[in-house]
């Protein structure tokens, strides 16, 4: 019962659909010869399956639409999958029809017969019985398929067009084939799956949870296989069938049997598949195709050579010429095009890629690779294509702009190809240049390590086929050792220089130019590694063995004239480098011309030199004729372009006219990403200066995502240990230290000295550079302990490796006397600066630029230790030599305005002071900008000189200002926001106001605490104000804890001997004198006057003032004796020191003219 109610109910639903359908008519079933039901993995076609649809759809006539593509690509498939999915849109019929082998109007008639049962006349001619067959075909739209057509030549037109439905018909022919036809034929162009199409047939076929766990095993399948449909259902069932193997196992199979792999062989036992050829053999079919044509084939051989990458056509071109006549070589080309684009374009055994390039699919390459190999031409092809390649390697230049890169690109893969398989038929002469050209491509866009694997396959290629004495074994020893320096592996670089110097000695003979070249390069190396010494002797050896060889008059003379001068430059020998370099100049005019490039270079390595002498008027035109020069000759955007650009941008920062480097960096910097690309190493250098430019102007927001983003490409680029690496952790750490985050600049440096020390090795100027940072930030900490060992060391260091009157060497004396100076240990201070300045006016001249700062340095030190007549002199000729080398508005000249008025100030003469710090605060603010650190640095300056003159309402708006300003700019944790408070507390303690002088003065201590650590001079500093705070508030129990902490930390930090020391001794003295505790204040008084004096020197205003504490005291204590002499003393030194006018001096006398009357 059960089982005659489900056919019941199958039948209902069976007639219901008949009607429906046929609308009360009953209905034949459309004829149809299709047996095959396609592959139940069908997966990335939908978007053909539509196109084909309506290409079929377009007219109510005759429609032809054929499926085009390489064998394997799955045409059958679509046009059954179509075939079967469209049923209902052909009630006429669906009639499959083989081609290939068959005769197509036999089918034809044998199919009227058969499947619509037709009863053909006798009488009727074979094609008059085709045509009949067409008329009396059941009605509605019918799809025919034919199946494989080998091609449509003439071929066609005999064995299927006569016999095609009539044009004015309801039929749609589908037509699968190798070949594409004529225009007149509607097109789809059926190409391989595309990658993630590619991986659900193979998981379809394999199981999900296969692929899962070797999901990139699978995806390095789909690409072996090159996406192609029958390859991927092919090892998928082979897969299916072997589920112990692991998919990399059959890959590995696949890589050593190629095509003749089981898994590509057609098994009748896997089931179900539209295809009944294996890979190989599907191919094989295409070959006979191309029988009529011997060349073709043998072109298509010759393709296989090329790696599996698109190739532009001209290398084809190169590889088969064997003509020098034109006129032939032009008749040729046709030939060739014609076999490229009629035989193989045509099959879709080649492709033409969008880029107007061609390609092989990769199994079609590897079955043409098999056919090669049983050519009898095989070996003569495989040399030329070898030595076509060679000579393309031969034109890669040694820095490609990204113009060059992109059109060297795709000969790349091919250049590889010849330099890891085809090496076998590089003739000797030609054997380095693929490896020579790829090892260069890459290097010149800073991708070393890729280099590497190039230049090091090179150098053992050359030696196993040419044996370790041969002047290309040198050439690559040469190479290898030159990406190393570019690497900064300098310790594997130097041996392979002086291997390929010595063969090169040996082969070539003692004078010879490429032993001149090898000599030159090991002195770079030298010269990379801080081995001057050793340098020098190399290239002047080069430079003799050139005039010798060449002539004095040859560029290669003027390049290591050039070379030679850049090592002087190097050395801070710049008189021995400006005539060299001169000469090179006029060298290259003579013998290139006026507006050669190198010519250019002349030029641009002339300005630097005078840019590091400070003869910034003489670089600027020179910089200037070299950038005009390069734009003209290189174009526009050349990459020397932006580097003529990045050096006049680095003499305009030096000279403070920021406002004109900015837009140069900023050019410089997109002229490079375009042409070397984003990640280039120069690239990273234009993000470094251009970050400095902004760190210079304060825009520190600005500064630091270029100089992480110049770490990261130099890291990823150069390897995390190149000596590059280190410059830019040194300028992240100077960009962090301006902003007061020392918790980060420490490590910073930390790191770049390691680094340095492993790839320089630990006698290098660069070490000497990071140790003078690390000093240095030591120094800003308060922690001068630390701090010494560091300077001196780079002092030593740079003696040694620099010279003793090296201008760095005068940079480390300034820098250990700042130290010294900090330290309060004027005695040490005074004959560095003196080395300092001396060295620097013998060495750079007595008008450069850093001889302006050693007057300055020196009168600043002269100020604190008040020697002020020794002091105004020297800021005087500081300010005016600032304004004859940098001009009247530079921020140096803002800074030395400061500094005399500063001077000015501590002699009482406020009336010169005022105007100097004004004008030093307009020209920060117009050549800075009015949001710079620098303008509240001179606001803070000239309010410091109104509550210096008693002008408090005049200061107290300044010390605002500067304190907002650098909140804003620094964040409200810095160093110098400490230091605004604590200056504002300072006037608001003045002015009697210690409500509002107390909660900043506690900020400011805290927040010295938490930047610069519990222990730092600073601190002790703000427990000494704020000791003095509650001392004028009577809040003695209070104020003596604090004044005896400031003590402690001075006595800890700054030494027992130190002008602040004796401060702290005085200010406890004060508040126990105060307290009348004059026992306890008497002996601090004399050790702080001691202390002064031994220090400061006897006619120090400091030394007035102790004297003039201690006379009160024994005022206080009706010692007057004791007490008049010491006021009499001070009266004489702050009259002497500091005029009759000064505030000091007046109270003093005041002091003095009591106590006289108190004796009367």
């Amino acid at each position: 019962m059960a089982a005659r109610n489900a056919s019941a109910f199958a039948f209902e639903i069976l007639a219901k659909f008949d009607i429906q359908i046929g609308r009360g008519k009953k209905k034949l079933n459309p004829p149809s010869n299709i047996i095959n039901r396609g592959t139940p993995h069908f997966v990335g076609r939908d978007p053909q399956l539509e196109q084909l649809h309506q290409e079929l759809q377009q007219t109510n006539k005759l429609a032809i639409c054929a499926i085009a593509g390489m064998g394997g690509v799955g045409k059958t498939e679509l046009a059954l999958q179509y075939a079967l999915n469209n049923q209902h849109n052909y009630p006429g019929g669906l009639c499959w029809f083989p081609v290939r082998g068959l005769d197509l109007g036999t089918q034809i008639v044998s199919f009227g017969r058969t499947e619509l049962g037709l009863t053909i006349p006798d009488e009727l001619d074979f094609n008059e019985k085709v045509r009949y067959c067409w008329r009396n075909w059941p009605e509605g739209t019918a799809l025919i398929v034919l199946d494989d057509v080998p091609s449509f030549s003439n071929d066609y037109k005999q064995r299927i067009q006569p016999y095609l439905p009539p044009a004015q018909s309801r039929f749609k022919v589908l037509v699968t084939s190798r070949q594409r036809p004529g225009a007149s034929y509607r097109r789809i162009d059926l190409d391989v799956l595309l990658p993630k199409a590619a991986l659900e047939l193979l998981e379809s076929l394999v199981g999900k949870e296969r692929i899962e766990q070797e999901l990139t095993e699978a995806q390095a399948l789909c690409e072996w296989l090159g996406y192609l449909p029958l390859g991927l259902e092919l090892v998928g069932r082979y897969l299916d069938i072997h589920s112990n193997l692991t998919i990399a196992k059959v890959q590995k199979r696949l890589e050593k049997k190629k095509l003749a792999a089981r898994a590509l062989l057609y098994q009748t036992e896997q089931g179900e598949i539209t295809a009944q050829l294996g890979v190989a053999a599907a191919f094989e079919l295409s070959w006979e195709d191309l029988e009529e044509s011997p060349e073709a084939q043998q072109l298509g051989c010759r393709l296989s050579l090329f790696a599996q990458a698109p190739f532009d056509w001209f290398l084809v071109e190169c590889c088969v010429r064997e003509t020098e006549d034109e006129e032939e070589w032009e008749e040729e080309q046709e030939e060739l095009e014609e076999l490229r684009d009629g035989f193989l374009v045509n099959r879709n055994l080649l492709q033409l890629t969008e880029q107007q390039t061609y390609r092989l699919h990769q199994l079609i390459r590897e079955f043409f690779q098999t056919k090669l190999a049983q050519l009898p031409e095989v070996d003569s092809y495989k040399q030329s294509f070898c030595q076509v390649m060679a000579a393309v390697a031969q034109l890669i230049p040694e820095r490609p702009t990204q113009d060059q890169i992109t059109e060297i690109t795709p000969a790349i893969p091919h250049l590889a190809e010849v330099a890891t398989v085809l090496t076998d038929w590089l003739r000797d002469e030609d054997l380095i240049w693929p490896f020579v050209g790829l090892g260069g491509f890459y290097k010149g866009q800073g991708i070393y390590d890729q280099a590497e694997s190039w230049y090091e396959r090179c150098l053992e290629i050359s030696r196993n086929r040419l044996g370790d004495e041969h002047p290309d074994v040198a050439t690559s020893l040469n190479n290898l050792a030159l990406l190393y320096n570019s690497m900064g592996r300098y310790d594997q670089a130097e041996p392979l220089l002086q291997q390929a110097l010595e063969m090169r000695k040996q082969l070539l003979g003692h004078d010879h130019p490429l032993v001149a070249t090898s000599l030159n390069n090991l002195a770079a190396l030298y010269d990379s590694m801080g081995r001057y010494d050793q340098a020098e002797p190399l290239l002047q050896q080069a430079l003799e063995m050139r005039k010798q060889l060449l002539g004095h008059h040859h560029p290669d003379v003027a390049t290591s004239l050039n070379n030679l001068a850049a090592l002087y430059n190097s050395m801070g020998r710049y008189d021995q480098a400006e005539p060299l370099y001169q000469q090179a100049l006029e060298l290259y005019k003579q013998l290139l011309g006026h507006h050669h490039p190198d010519v250019a270079t002349s030029l641009n390595n002339l300005a630097a030199l005078y840019n590091s002498m400070g003869r910034y008027d003489q670089a600027e035109p020179l910089y200037q004729q070299a950038l005009e020069m390069r734009k003209q000759r290189l174009g526009q955007d050349h990459p020397d372009v932006a580097t003529s650009l990045n050096h006049l941008a680095g003499l305009y920062s030096s000279m403070g006219r920021y406002d004109q480097a900015e837009p140069l960096y900023q050019q410089a910097l997109e002229m490079r990403k375009q042409r070397l690309g984003h990640h280039h190493p120069d690239v990273a250098q234009s993000l470094n200066n251009l970050a400095a430019l902004y760190n210079s102007m304060g825009r520190y927001d600005q500064a630091e995502p270029l100089f992480q983003q110049a770490l990261e490409i130099t890291k990823q680029r150069l390897a995390p240990d190149h000596p590059d690496v280190a410059t830019s952790l040194n300028n992240l750490a100077a960009l962090y230290s301006s902003m007061g985050r020392y918790d980060q600049v420490e490590p910073l440096y930390q790191q770049a000295l390691e680094i340095t020390k492993q790839r320089l090795g630990h006698h290098h100027p660069d070490v000497a550079t990071s140790l003078n940072n690390l000093g240095l930030l030591y120094s800003s900490m308060g922690r001068y302990d630390q701090a010494e060992p560091l300077l001196q060391q780079a002092l030593e260091m740079r003696k040694q490796l620099l010279g003793p009157d090296h201008p760095d060497v005068a940079t480390s004396l300034h820098n250990l006397a700042a130290l010294y100076s900090s330290m309060g240990r004027y005695d040490q201070v005074e004959p560095l600066y003196q080395q300092a300045l001396e060295m620097r006016k013998q060495r750079l001249g007595h008008d450069h630029p850093d001889v302006a700062t050693s007057l300055n340095n020196l009168a600043n030190l002269y100020n604190s230790m008040g020697r002020y007549e020794q002091a105004e002199p020297l800021s005087q000729q500081s300010l005016e030599l600032f304004k004859q080398r940098l001009g009247q508005d530079h921020p140096d000249v803002a800074t030395s305005l400061n500094n005399l008025a500063a001077l000015y100030s501590s002699m009482g003469r406020y009336d010169q002071a005022e105007p100097l710090s004004q004008q030093a605060l307009e020209m920060t603010k117009q050549l800075l900008g009015q949001d710079h650190p620098d303008v509240a640095t001179s606001l803070n300056n000239l309010a410091f000189l109104y509550f210096s003159m008693g002008r408090y309402d005049q200061a107290e708006p300044l010390l605002q200002q500067a304190l907002e300003m650098r909140k804003q700019l620094l964040g409200h944790h810095h160093p110098d926001v400490a230091s605004s408070l604590n200056n504002l507390a300072g006037l608001y303690y003045s002015m009697g106001r210690y409500d509002q002088a107390e909660p900043l003065y506690q900020q400011a201590l805290e927040m010295r605490k938490q930047l610069l650590g519990d222990n730092h001079p600073s601190v002790a500093t703000s427990l000494n104000n704020l000791g003095l705070l509650y001392y004028s508030m009577d809040r003695y129990h209070q104020a003596e804890p604090l004044y005896q902490q400031a003590l402690e930390l001075y006595k800890q930090r700054l030494g027992h001997d130190h002008p602040d020391v004796a401060s702290s001794f005085n200010n406890l003295a004060l508040l126990y004198n105060s307290m009348g505790r004059y026992d306890q204040a008497e002996p601090l008084y004399q050790q702080a006057l001691e202390m002064r004096k031994q220090r400061l020197g006897h006619d120090h205003p400091d030394v007035a003032t102790s004297l003039n504490n201690l006379a009160g005291l024994y005022d206080s204590m009706g010692r007057y004796d004791q007490a008049e002499p010491l006021y009499v003393q001070a009266l004489d030194i702050l009259e002497q020191r500091l005029g009759s006018n000064h505030p000091k001096t007046v109270t003093c006398r005041e002091n003095l003219e009591s106590l006289r009357d108190i004796k009367r």
